[in-house]
């Protein structure tokens, strides 16, 4: 909206018209698969960008069905950022459509050279959950960034300045989870899908899942066997649920082996009470951090 600005000269009023910031009118249209992407493209973008997170509060993304408004605003924005690889399937169709840019961030990371998509069960599964690893998330970052500055240049210095002060906090936190992880009791978390693999990587952790990389799949009563003798085996005291996925298998797993549950977040998304906390990526991996230093036993 234009403003008008009272002028008096010579006794006479004239009103003068000054017309706001160019970007304010045209600010990029960016649309994200789900909560990391969007934050990132958020903290990277800031003033210049409209953000659209495709995947609703609460809901959890692997199953995502689009409504027509979000397919066409897949169709419309001027950036659109998925994971790829089956992640979210209707997601990567509707981008399919487009005709500007679509960043598929999984082809752009340095990860799983020559797995294939997302499935349950399949050894050659790509894990997608690279934002749970601080410094693929920096990755991340750096790829919001080059598409946002290609897509809008003149924006390019905004992106770069706000892109390495997330990619700074990052770096913090990186560091607080490798000083955190590195002298712990036990190395083993128990989760209730197989989420935090690149976490676990990067800290010297070893993941034990009670389901695969979905979190839809039920396990058979061979594996719950298995984690139970292993839970007692190597003296693990937490099984670890998730906000948006039912706890009733990893409930089952921790009461067979004596066990208690918490909360671990994969942040696939914010809940509205997480939200109206003022909860955020970088919050929710310092919570992450805690918990699992409490059940590993960490000094």
């Amino acid at each position: 909206m234009r403003k008008a600005v009272l002028v008096v000269a010579l006794g006479l009023a004239v009103v003068v018209f000054v017309p706001p910031p160019a970007y304010a009118a045209s600010r990029q249209k960016v649309v994200a698969a789900f909560y990391p992407v969007a934050y990132a493209a958020q903290r990277v973008g800031g003033s210049r960008v409209d953000v659209t997170n495709l995947t609703p509060t609460g809901a959890e993304p692997h199953d995502l069905e689009l409504t027509p408004k979000q397919f066409d605003e897949i169709l419309d924005a001027d950036v659109v950022f998925d994971m790829g690889h089956r992640f979210q399937p209707a997601v990567e169709k509707a981008a399919e459509e487009r005709d500007g840019p679509t960043v598929t961030l999984l082809d752009r990371l340095p990860i799983n050279a020559g797995k294939k998509n997302v499935e349950e069960g399949n050894p050659d599964a790509l894990d997608p959950h690279v934002w749970l690893d601080p410094i693929l998330m920096q990755g991340i970052v750096r790829e919001v960034q080059a598409a946002l500055s290609k897509a809008d240049p003149r924006g390019r210095a905004v992106y770069a300045r706000n892109a390495q002060k997330f990619i700074a906090q990052l770096s913090a936190l990186n560091d607080r989870y490798a000083t955190g992880l590195a002298h712990c009791a036990r190395r083993v978390i128990v989760t209730s899908h197989e989420a935090f693999g690149y976490l676990a990587k990067r800290y010297d952790l070893r993941q034990e899942g009670v389901s695969g990389l979905s979190p839809d799949a039920e396990p058979d009563a061979r594996r719950l066997g298995q984690l139970t003798d292993l839970v007692k085996k190597d003296h693990v005291t937490v099984v670890f649920t998730e906000t948006l996925v039912s706890p009733r298998i990893a409930d089952t797993l921790a009461r067979e082996a004596g066990v208690k549950t918490d909360t671990l977040n994969p942040l696939e998304g914010l809940t509205d009470k997480e939200l109206a906390a003022h909860a955020n990526y970088v919050t929710v991996m310092d919570q992450n951090l805690a918990k699992i230093r409490g059940a590993l036993g960490c000094t």
